[in-house]
């Protein structure tokens, strides 16, 4: 704030590993007048699912900018996780700046050590990178939590879809049974295809 930028712009993807499914990035902004949040907030791995839900709804009666991007098993397919995860937070980016919120005088606080965004952003991104952001910010904690939810509620409807791979238990990731439903049944059009090799 004392450089002048006007919020913070915490923001976490989950979907990375799977086999299925897309990459989702939270994006959550934070600005000085926010000076609490809900209790047990932390990295979405680290809070139970049954606590993620209600915690996400307190998360969005907390934050009055949030947003969500999301990249297909397709794009990841096409241009590579570290591509697809970019075009997921600059589609949250792009969805912050239609709710009013000034991207250019915002700080983009990632989660880890390497700045995958701005390599790919069409305009310049003032981006700070720290490690384990997600258990240390609060505005990255929520972006957690948040993408985390929005993406477990995504396989769950694929579910129903494709009732024989168990999306609802493994959520995508290569789990022995989700492997054995690929043997069995072959790939649908969410799978990575090119992630799987067995």
């Amino acid at each position: 704030m004392a450089q002048g930028y006007t919020s913070v712009i915490g923001c976490d993807e989950v979907g990375r590993g799977p086999l299925a499914g897309p990459v989702v990035a939270g994006l959550v902004v934070w600005e000085p007048s926010i000076s609490s949040w809900p209790e047990g907030l932390y990295d979405s791995k680290a809070v139970t699912e049954k606590r993620r839900d209600p915690l996400a709804l307190e998360l969005r009666k907390t934050f009055t900018h949030i947003a969500l991007g999301e990249s297909s098993a397709q794009e990841i397919d096409q241009h590579g996780i570290t591509k697809a995860l970019a075009h997921a937070v600059i589609r949250g980016l792009r969805d912050l700046a239609s709710q009013g919120v000034s991207i250019s005088r915002s700080i983009v606080l990632l989660d880890g050590s390497h700045d995958f965004i701005s390599p790919h952003a069409p305009h310049p991104l003032k981006v700070v990178t720290k490690t384990k952001a997600d258990r240390d910010c609060v505005s990255v904690a929520a972006a957690s939590v948040l993408a985390k939810v929005a993406r477990d509620q995504s396989m769950r409807e694929y579910a129903q879809v494709y009732p024989e791979y168990g999306f609802e238990s493994h959520k995508g990731y290569g789990s022995a049974a989700h492997r054995e439903a690929i043997t069995t049944h072959g790939v649908t059009p969410i799978h990575r295809t090119t992630w799987i090799h067995f």
